[in-house]
């Protein structure tokens, strides 16, 4: 182990190295920058502006830059950046991840690099996992930029167009990260270019970056309209599911999270609803409600990932620990839920626009985070997002103590000396952070306490409302403090007077996490900035982590194990047993991970395609000009189509042909008994009749009462087939999901069947708008005619 970690020190050095020689030369400005005079330092701003116009980079304007924003950070805040915030800033600059303790001050680390890049004047983004936090760092930290003379903005949900307009504006940019991605969903949707209120997108610095990029990637950023279910559907196929039996009507992947029907279960859905066959096309609704009703029961938990509050399904972040307000689960599977809850069934969300968090921060030409836990997940932050993870060393020696975890056999034995451990130390007065997995763990634990009338705080996604002053209160004396991992992160525990003494804040963690950063994260409130504190894990053999990633290791070893008269576990291989069940875990998300972006990405190539479209139809000057462009070809696919190589000529039904050219030009096409051999030959039989019908096209450009609603028109064809198109490619997705089994590669099978489905989507696009306009316009020239009649 020291030879690992003489090792790993040695390798910090080195990443660090080069930022070091900055460091230094920042530090030796500071005596000449301390004798400017207000406005000479924010002349500085005026300066690297046109230094940058004449072809220097930011790089260039580092060293001055940040002994700028360190200067005015002194007079406006009384607060000087330490050499580590220096480091932080430096690594962020190059658009990499700064992996800092808690308390270390990322807040002030963030204000460097986005001076400096705000410089460009093409905006930056810094980005918070909550409101709270971004209206704080606006207040605090935009006075240093406001003082050098730059624009800072605000962006957080409920703001009006003008509003979110102003603030992605200004040079630098706080907001909420789910607020950023509905902004760009949004703007994809308007009807006219003013209404957009992005610009293009060029650096952003994303606040507890391993949340946002790690734990919630698979995350969709959904925006959705409302849609009436049935809701005897939803009663009936909760009811249904509730009869079948696990292993003999369906499998359930704990590993995985994963349910499926076997054959015997599908045929008990069938016979209840009278089908032949669930997977024909006519039922696919039925079956999609059976798999969400299935789904509901097996991969849902009350109290677990959502609570039930006034009648109301509310979802838990299970990350946080947070109740996320105002989200719904889509495609029906909240309303299954709400079935199986016995609750009223609410409108479903049907997804109009769609980004997962992944793609949409894979959007930025330069990101950089800040967190206290990354490095765990360095090679999948380098290969999705291409940044390095540098750890940052803290501006005073840590001072935590890690103990070793205890591992007992059973929950209740763990529960046992959890007690016995949390009052010998609440006798001495020392405050205690008791951290859960989850709401049903945080309400068991306080049951074991309050059965030996241990006095506690309970502060889960039922009790968000007192959480600031739980916090306030978790580092005095005698507190006990009973939480989810809504205080494992972003959370900073000031210890009470006399609480050094007693060794500080104690963290004991009740379950290892999924992850080994959310357990460093709870570890992490624990010895803030020099301050004492202690950590320690009291788990067991049959917590969570070990059933769902480690059954098979744990039948092997479980034997092997020695077990003292309290159940404790004394044999030195369990630490390994545990280690590897988390790093199963790591694996199975980081897989799961890698796989959905997979098969997100063949939907964002698709997005991409059609929001590209809408862009050129809402900035064109002329609507008619792009039907023209994208419709031209049309009619000559049709003939490929009706006249294609494996018919002979005398098999071609030319009279459907005819019928769908004539709804699709304004000429009419008249074959009447003529012969054709080849396609080629009806192709250029129409030719004039295409051509006519495109200068009869052109003669409506410019003229607005025709222009103004085919533009109308066609984003409506555009969002509808969209719309359409992002529901069939979701239901390919659960479909792909099941067919893995069958030995077929999913992600291959997904890009090949995601093609033609756009492919035909595409076409049917081409279709409408032509069909659509062509209409539009012959019933205006008829009206127009009627009138001067």
């Amino acid at each position: 182990m020291k030879f690992l970690q003489k090792r790993q020190e040695a390798k910090k050095q080195k990443e660090l190295k080069p930022y070091d020689k900055i460091v230094q030369k920042i530090n030796k400005m500071e005596i000449n920058y301390a004798k400017l005079t207000d406005e000479e330092l924010r002349q500085k701003t005026d300066e690297f502006k046109d230094r940058l116009q004449n072809g220097e980079t930011i790089h260039d304007l580092a060293v001055e830059a940040f002994a700028t924003v360190r200067e005015a950070s002194k007079r406006v805040l009384r607060l000087r950046h330490f050499d580590v915030q220096l480091l932080g800033g430096l690594v962020l600059l190059k658009g990499n991840i700064a992996e800092m303790a808690t308390g270390e001050g990322k807040t002030l680390v963030a204000s460097l690099p986005s001076y400096l890049v705000a410089l460009e004047g093409k905006g930056v983004h810094i980005i918070t996992v909550n409101d709270y936090l971004a209206r704080r760092d606006k207040e605090l930290i935009g006075q240093i930029h406001e003082f050098l003379g730059l624009s800072v903005g605000l962006n957080v949900p409920g703001l009006g167009t003008t509003e979110k307009q102003q603030a992605y504006q200004c040079d630098i940019t706080y907001g909420v990260g789910t607020e950023f991605g509905f902004d760009f969903l949004r703007d994809n949707t308007v009807q006219d270019l003013r209404q957009k209120v992005q610009r293009p997108y060029h650096f952003a610095i994303v606040d507890e970056v391993d949340s946002v990029l790690i734990d919630e990637a698979k995350t969709p950023l959904i925006i959705a309209g409302k849609d009436k279910p049935s809701d005897r559907l939803y009663g009936v196929c909760a009811n249904v599911i509730k009869s079948l039996k696990q292993d003999e009507d369906f499998t359930y992947d704990l590993e995985l999270k994963v349910v499926n029907f076997t054959e015997k279960g599908l045929n008990k859905c069938e016979k209840v609803f009278g089908v032949e066959n669930l997977f024909d096309l006519e039922h696919s609704s039925l079956f999609h409600s059976l798999l969400q009703a299935l789904r509901a029961r097996m991969l849902y938990e009350r109290d677990v990932d959502y609570i039930v509050e006034q009648g109301e399904v509310k979802l838990v972040d299970m990350n946080t620990g947070r109740i996320m307000e105002g989200r719904s689960l889509s495609d029906g599977l909240h309303q299954a839920i709400e079935a199986k809850e016995g609750l009223v069934i609410t409108e479903e969300n049907k997804t109009h626009a769609s980004i997962t968090i992944q793609n949409y921060y894979r959007m930025y030409p330069t990101l950089a985070g800040m967190t206290g836990t990354a490095k765990t997940e360095e090679t999948e932050l380098r290969s999705v997002y291409g940044m390095d993870v540098i750890s940052i060393p803290t501006n005073k020696p840590n001072q935590r103590m890690d103990h070793d975890d205890m591992v007992f056999e059973t929950k209740e034995q763990k529960y046992r000396y959890l007690v016995e451990d949390v009052k010998k130390r609440h006798q001495k007065g020392q405050p205690i952070l008791i951290g859960t997995t989850s709401i049903l763990q945080s309400e068991a634990v306080a049951e074991h306490l309050a059965k030996v009338q241990i006095p506690y705080q309970l502060l889960n996604a039922k009790s968000v409302q007192q959480e600031a002053n739980l916090i306030a209160l978790a580092g005095q004396k005698g507190e006990i403090t009973i939480a989810t991992n809504m205080a494992g992160r972003g959370t900073d525990i000031m210890l009470g007077d006399g609480v050094s003494e007693l060794g500080g804040l104690h963290v004991i963690g009740t379950e290892r996490n999924e992850s080994r950063r959310i357990d460093n994260q709870l570890k992490g409130r624990a010895a803030r900035q020099g301050d004492p504190g202690s950590t320690q894990f009291i788990i067991s053999l049959e917590d969570y982590l070990f059933i769902r990633y480690a059954a098979d290791e744990l039948e092997r070893m479980k034997p092997k194990f020695k077990i003292n008269k309290d159940g404790l576990i004394t044999s030195a291989n369990v630490t390994k047993f545990v280690e590897t069940a988390q790093k199963i875990s790591e694996g199975v998300q980081s897989q799961f991970r890698d796989f959905n972006l997979n098969l997100e990405m063949v939907i964002n190539d698709q997005r991409k395609v059609i929001y590209q479209l809408r862009d050129q139809l809402l900035e064109t000057d002329s609507p008619i000009g792009f039907m023209i462009k994208h419709t031209k070809d049309l009619p000559y696919a049709f003939i490929d189509s009706f006249c294609h190589d494996d018919l002979l000529p005398e098999e071609w039904d030319l009279n459907r042909l005819e019928n769908e050219l004539n709804t699709i030009l304004m000429s009419d096409v008249a074959f009447g008994e003529t012969e054709f051999e080849t396609a080629d030959d009806v192709k250029e039989f129409i030719k004039p009749t295409v051509n006519e019908h495109i200068e009869l096209m052109t003669s409506f450009k410019e003229q607005e009462k025709i222009e103004k609603p085919v533009k109308g028109i066609g984003l409506f064809v555009i969002d509808t087939l969209w719309k359409k198109h992002l529901n069939t490619m979701n239901q390919l997705k659960e479909g792909i999901g099941i067919r893995q089994y069958q030995q077929e590669n999913p992600i291959e099978l997904f890009q090949k069947e995601g093609y033609k489905v756009f492919e035909a989507m595409y076409h049917d696009l081409e279709y409408e708008l032509a069909v659509r306009v062509n209409g539009f316009i012959q019933k205006s020239v008829k009206a127009d005619k009627e009138s001067t009649n």
